[in-house]
């Protein structure tokens, strides 16, 4: 799995003009998920972000985490975080996960954040043609790919 995750002010999502999930303090994140992802890799992933410590302090230094300044998370689905562009301009998602096993991962990672953090996950709808707005806060951008842990 590969997750972008954003510290945002605000963000949502749009698909055909209506508004699916919206929040306003938290995390934006972009989640790939490719077919060699287990349950561990969820797992993994999901305490990571959760555990994050990357929200101002009292003294303005990233020390607290997201329980800490009772944010929120916006999920979006986003197989194009498995690009290869290595031949030619056209990328490849071959690394992908095809739709019967990327939606049961999402739809799991959407209960395991919930459950980690006691708060209904906002989302976007997976495969569908998404409009995302965000306000990037710092901008503080994170990418985690939990097949190099680094």
């Amino acid at each position: 799995m590969r997750a972008v995750i954003q510290r945002v002010s605000e963000a949502s999502c749009k698909v055909d003009d209506k508004i699916t999930g919206q929040i306003d303090a938290g995390f934006m994140i972009l989640l790939g998920i490719e077919d060699a992802d287990t349950d561990e890799d969820l797992q993994w992933l999901a305490q990571k972000i959760v555990g994050l410590r990357v929200f101002s302090d009292e003294n303005g230094l990233m020390n607290k985490a997201l329980a800490d300044i009772s944010g929120n998370i916006l999920l979006i689905s986003q197989f194009t975080l498995f690009a290869q562009t290595k031949k030619g301009n056209r990328p490849s998602f071959i690394r992908a996960a095809r739709p019967d096993k990327a939606i049961p991962l999402y739809e799991k990672m959407i209960a395991t954040l919930e459950n980690l953090t006691g708060k209904k996950v906002a989302t976007g709808i997976f495969g569908a043609d998404m409009k995302v707005s965000l306000i990037n806060d710092g901008p503080v951008t994170i990418t985690i790919d939990t097949k190099v842990k680094e």
